[in-house]
């Protein structure tokens, strides 16, 4: 596969994770006591938001790209 292909994919799963999730979710892991062998921690969950129209933008960029690499064998 070519680069153009394999980036053009990944603008393309980007994308659909916009429109369908509203933007991509993780969570992390925060420890607020640390005393010995005593450790309190909690997991908080960010969301890191996508618009609709860098959602749009992406799938366009990454259908092009794919187009492209297809194109230059």
């Amino acid at each position: 596969m070519k680069v153009a292909t394999v980036v053009g994919i990944m603008l393309i799963v980007v994308g659909f994770a916009g429109f369908a999730l509203g933007g991509i979710s993780f969570t992390h892991e925060k420890e607020d006591i640390d005393l010995g062998p005593l450790q309190v921690s909690h997991k908080e969950k960010s969301t890191f938001p996508i618009s609709p129209i860098l959602s749009s933008l992406s799938l366009i960029a990454g259908v092009s790209l794919v187009v492209v690499g297809a194109r230059s064998k």
